[in-house]
């Protein structure tokens, strides 16, 4: 019987954070981003524009978002390209089936070429089954010359 009886086991245990942990991490988050704050109105004449962007950083981001740095390398934004910075001449990538059918062409031909200068084995056993076809039909039209020759001669002879 499965670990959860007779419905099943779904998904792991639930674990709950500790209430001290998440005050923890919220106050060293608070100090975080009072620091580069901070630090910033220390350095000068760029005050003004370090706190605008920071503003902007902040409202851009929304809920956990904010909390977490994540870099996803599988996210990438699509780029429209204009119509100017297109490069028409530049060679296109083939698709894995387009190149995969090129090359089944590009195959079929040379096999095709190799045939027909009989250098493959089904080549060499199509010329062979020739042959013996080319000496059986002259093996029987002797044959045929032979029996008209004797018939013309029975014919001669009773005459």
């Amino acid at each position: 019987m499965p670990r959860g009886g007779k419905r099943g086991h779904k998904g792991r245990g639930k674990q709950f954070s500790n209430p001290d942990e998440i005050d923890r991490q919220m106050k060293a988050q608070k100090e975080l981003e009072e620091n580069p704050n901070a630090e910033k109105e220390g350095s000068g004449d760029s005050d003004d524009e370090s706190s605008s962007e920071d503003d902007s950083d902040s409202r851009k981001r929304s809920g956990v978002e904010g909390l977490i740095e994540i870099e996803n390398p599988n996210r990438v934004s699509q780029k429209s390209k204009k119509v100017a910075e297109v490069d028409v001449s530049a060679p296109r990538e083939l698709s894995r089936r387009e190149r995969e059918e090129i090359e089944k062409q590009k195959s079929k031909e040379r096999y095709m070429k190799l045939h027909l200068e009989g250098k493959t084995e089904q080549a060499r056993a199509d010329l062979a089954r020739l042959a013996i076809i080319k000496k059986q039909r002259e093996d029987a039209a002797k044959k045929r010359d032979d029996l008209k020759k004797d018939k013309d001669d029975d014919t001669k002879a009773k005459r």
